[in-house]
């Protein structure tokens, strides 16, 4: 019996179908050939005799009108997406393709259009041909002004988002939006709704690796929580959504040795990364934003400085669900393991923190204003945990400061400027040497 689909698959299937292109159009395509066909069952009630006559002359011209004009906009809208995806890979960064692709107002405006033109030539054939009576020529008529109405005000909405669509600030947002989705759901479930791996004393003997080759974009829990119920075996998850895999690595333990086709058929592997999933990618893709913007080439240290003040709002949402102060923790609610039969490691605070700044502070290390900006970051990251003992909170505090000082000797062995390494000495030193 097929294992029925859980809610992070859902919310990852809908994630993926949203970064499909054609998934919208299709739907507004078919919607409009529902709504044509719906004007002929019209005729088959008495409502024509309770509604006005309208001439199908005039309902003619005006599905010739949207059929002239219609595909002539959904080629533009599409020359206008693309031209915008373009922008959005080379100025910020290829990883942020996905979510510029799933914006949800230009894949509307697009769908609208196509949508529209499919309705307005089905229709335009249909009374060709002599298709209604009064009846449905009348609600035909009422469809056709609700579709312009529609088709209107998505232009209008669509202008005023394509001047946005594909730029850094954008791309940086909708990042930022992606990455704190993926917190709030890593928040709720630490480690997946499964046991934590630290409460585990022993792991299984037989080791189950996996014959693809790619990152873990989706580990289905659920569906390994029945098998494991059903052949009375615990299951030890050795890696973690984000993370690559090979043939020669271990994604999991078992205690028995027994078939784990369930297991690998469980874990979804791509060849790139995910979003919905995976946390620590949105700190990877805002990290590139930054060290783009401080190529050489672009010379944009404003988007560097965004960039870590959307990483610090991040990591300050983490820590503040994440972490109870001393005051309030019995107030918080226990972790609720949903399957009893897995384990699955947490998340590191060390790997989060690298991915977030480890490049930023290599790429910005001769600038003074990002290496500055990077060093008050990590001393507000610092101090939001100075009166919290728990041991995320000094997993955070601990990787501040190491981070800090990491930043520091790299800003100090690339800065020339003597005024520049006293300044950045000064907030260095500040909060972070021990006195």
């Amino acid at each position: 019996m097929d294992t029925p689909l859980s809610v992070d698959k859902v919310r990852f299937l809908l994630f993926s179908f949203k970064e499909k292109l054609w998934i919208k159009p299709l739907g507004f395509c078919v919607l409009s050939l529902l709504a044509v066909f719906a004007a002929k069952i019209v005729d088959g009630t008495s409502l024509a005799e309770h509604i006005p006559k309208i001439e199908p002359d005039s309902v003619t011209t005006l599905l010739s009108i949207m059929a002239s004009s219609m595909m002539v906009i959904a080629t533009f809208s599409a020359g206008t997406m693309v031209n915008a995806y373009a922008s959005a890979s080379q100025s910020s960064t290829p990883r942020s393709l996905g979510l510029t692709i799933s914006d949800d107002v230009s894949q509307n405006a697009l769908s609208t259009f196509v949508g529209a033109f499919i309705y307005s030539a089905v229709a335009l054939t249909a009374m060709s041909q002599k298709f209604y009576e009064e009846a449905g020529v009348f609600f035909l008529f009422c469809i056709t002004c609700l579709a312009f109405a529609i088709v209107i005000l998505t232009f209008i909405r669509w202008v005023d988002s394509v001047a946005r669509l594909g730029r850094v600030e954008s791309t940086m947002l909708k990042v930022e939006s992606a990455t704190e989705r993926a917190i709030k759901q890593r928040i709720e479930t630490p480690c997946l709704g499964a046991v934590p791996a630290s409460e585990i004393s022993e792991q299984g003997s037989y080791a189950v690796q996996s014959n693809e080759v790619g990152y873990i974009q989706l580990i289905d829990i659920a569906k390994i929580q029945e098998w494991a119920s059903d052949n009375n075996v615990f299951v030890n998850i050795a890696m973690l959504p984000g993370e690559f895999v090979t043939p020669d690595k271990n994604i999991a333990f078992v205690n028995k040795d027994v078939d784990a086709e369930v297991i690998k058929s469980a874990f979804s592997i791509s060849t790139s990364r995910s979003f919905e999933a995976d946390p620590r990618f949105g700190f990877i893709v805002l990290a590139e934003i930054a060290s783009r913007a401080l190529s050489p080439s672009v010379n944009d240290h404003g988007t560097a400085i965004g960039t870590i003040s959307s990483i610090t709002r991040l990591l300050l949402l983490w820590s503040k669900v994440n972490v109870a102060s001393n005051e309030n923790k019995e107030q918080q609610p226990d972790y609720e393991v949903k399957y009893s039969c897995i384990s699955v490691p947490e998340i590191s605070v060390k790997d989060i923190f690298d991915d977030a700044y480890t490049s930023i502070s290599r790429d910005g290390a001769d600038n003074i204003e990002v290496a500055i900006r990077i060093q008050k970051s990590l001393q507000t990251l610092a101090k939001c945990f100075e009166n919290n003992d728990s041991h995320v909170a000094e997993d955070f505090k601990t990787n501040a400061k190491h981070f800090a000082k990491l930043s520091f000797e790299r800003s100090k062995q690339q800065l020339n400027f003597e005024p520049d390494i006293e300044r950045l000495e000064n907030v260095f030193s500040d909060s972070f040497i021990e006195q």
